[in-house]
């Protein structure tokens, strides 16, 4: 079969024109980039389209990620042709990739197969330049911040206690641990750094959970910076910074218009990693697309306990915005390795490791359904490799908890593999339900709320708070930061904190050696474990298969 790229390359585009007319967005509101992407004008609108009803809203997420994939994206992206294929206006509202991942080893973020967005090229590296935005944005309050300290430091700023770190958007692994300003005086003044990957920063998150440029330019004027030396926190308006770094994002503000391989419309905009921020695309485009389509899906990255939890937990809870259904991905593979199957093993039948690495996607359903209170379906994403009975026995071990697990194939077949998938979503669609949260904001802890995402989500015995935590817990309670909500940062690979621990492990805690406070985003960082917000490179990243011919084609993108 052709690869990702050749698929994509060998499909005629609709001109965006064209899809933005099947989505209902009309020509005023529309910025074209070339012929086959456009920005969307969502302020005016969403004012003209303020009294039509919102859509239904479907979330995709997953059971915890292994090296054998599991399509997360790719069964959105099927999913959304296939609701087109049995009759419903559909879109669908995804994250922006990052040139972290499609540099290193983990790839992009258009999805596969024959489920895929495009122009993939462009939206898998600058795409309408968004990410760049944000990291100018991030790194001109860092120049404001290191300048104001050059030029007699006014606000008393401890350079010690500078929690703002510069952003690029790629896997650097070497820019971790910095030191800078060095040279002499007219240099800047010498201190420790540090660099994030661009999708882990504030900027980010702000970026995607503002409603609109003012509400953009009121949680950029709350960003914390750092301290004085009396403890006081400093914010990016007490720098004077918040005007400017609007400016530069006014334009990247505004969703992004493509379409899928099928040509449905499609909004991408934003890219917040989900181990190490909140892992959702802009509430921008959520909110535009539900008020176009009668059925919206969109996706929360990593695992449900990552992605999904900070779905629920923040996103909807910040935008008031709730899913009808939650579609649950899981291929037999994944979950054989979650068995303890080697990876070189997992195209043989092995009717026991699949067995053992169930609970892993049961566990997940369950906290969707008995947490969150929400329909669940299981979309098992297919590979030539699965066996009736190993399919079977997903299904039936899903039916024990009242839910279906539907076969989809729509990474070979596009909508039309997803189509049994869409019917099943409609259905849960259809249940009366009520979203619940993992934990209530007011009148709860730091510690209450960290507490309840580790039992109820995780299923870990309890929370510890060591090396740094426990005196920034007691700052942030000081400091009035005790009612924010929290975003937990954790490895990917297991419910809990040691990414060796597979399937559904119990008798563990989580340790939490560090928070901050994102005042802008609105909740407390707590970092876990050994998670970075700067990820490396691997020995042979993918950039070493990456080239570009001299017609300027693109070749060895996944």
């Amino acid at each position: 079969m052709a690869s990702d790229i050749e698929i994509a390359q060998a499909t005629e585009m609709e001109k965006i024109t064209e899809v933005a007319n099947a989505a209902g967005i009309d020509d005023k509101y529309l910025e074209p980039y070339g012929h086959y992407m456009a920005k969307v004008d969502n302020i005016a609108l969403m004012k003209d389209y303020a009294d039509k009803p919102n859509g239904k809203l479907i979330l995709v997420t997953a059971i915890t990620p292994t090296p054998a994939g599991e399509g997360k994206t790719t069964t959105s992206v099927g999913l959304v042709d296939g609701l087109r294929k049995i009759g419903k206006k559909a879109m669908v509202a995804l994250r922006e990739p990052s040139l972290g991942p499609v540099f290193g080893i983990k790839g992009g973020a258009a999805g596969g197969g024959y489920a895929q967005v495009v122009p993939m090229e462009n939206i898998n590296l600058h795409f309408t330049g968004d990410f760049h935005a944000i990291g100018a944005a991030n790194n001109l309050l860092a120049a404001m911040l290191d300048n104001h300290i050059q030029q007699g430091n006014e606000l008393n700023i401890n350079p010690k206690s500078i929690t703002w770190k510069r952003a690029v958007d790629m896997n650097d692994r070497q820019l971790r641990h910095i030191i800078d300003g060095l040279g002499g005086q007219k240099q800047g003044v010498p201190r420790e750094d540090a660099f994030q990957i661009t999708v882990a920063s504030e900027i980010m998150a702000i970026f995607c959970l503002a409603t609109d440029l003012d509400d953009l330019k009121k949680r950029l004027a709350r960003i914390v910076v750092g301290y004085t030396y009396d403890g006081k926190p400093v914010t990016a308006a007490d720098l004077k910074a918040v005007g400017a770094m609007a400016a530069l994002l006014k334009d990247a503000i505004k969703p992004n218009l493509v379409q899928t391989l099928e040509h449905t419309p499609a909004l991408v905009h934003g890219g917040p990693f989900a181990n190490i921020a909140h892992g959702c695309n802009s509430v921008i485009a959520t909110t535009t697309a539900l008020k176009l389509a009668d059925y919206v899906v969109t996706e929360a990255g990593f695992g449900a306990d990552l992605g999904a939890e900070k779905f629920l937990d923040l996103k909807c809870r910040f935008a008031n915005i709730a899913p009808s259904a939650v579609v649950v991905v899981a291929t037999v593979r994944a979950l054989k390795m979650h068995g303890g199957l080697p990876k070189d093993q997992l195209g043989s039948e092995d009717l026991e490791a699949l067995e053992k690495g169930l609970p892993n996607l049961l566990q997940h359903v369950s906290n969707i359904q008995n947490v969150y209170k929400l329909p669940v379906v299981v979309a098992i994403n297919a590979f030539p490799t699965d066996t009736d009975a190993e399919l079977q026995l997903v299904k039936d071990k899903c039916a024990e908890l009242g839910v279906d697990a539907v076969l989809a194939e729509h990474w070979a077949k596009g909508g039309e593999g997803a189509m049994a998938l869409a019917e099943e979503v409609v259905k849960a669609c259809d249940q009366p339900s009520k979203l619940e949260y993992a934990y209530e904001i007011e009148g709860t802890t730091i510690e209450e709320k960290l507490e309840a995402i580790a039992t109820k989500i995780y299923h870990a015995d309890g929370v510890d708070f060591v090396e740094n935590a426990p005196a920034q817990l007691k700052q942030l309670k000081e400091l009035g930061f005790g009612d924010l909500p929290v975003c937990v940062a954790k490895t990917q690979y297991s419910f809990s904190d040691n990414p060796a621990l597979l399937g559904a492990p119990r008798g563990f805690r989580i340790s939490v050696r560090n928070l901050n406070v994102s005042a802008g985003a609105g909740f407390i960082v707590a970092l876990t474990g050994d998670i970075m917000t700067m990820p490396g490179l691997s020995k042979h990243p993918s950039a070493e298969k990456i080239d570009v011919d001299s017609d300027g084609k693109i070749t060895g993108l996944f």
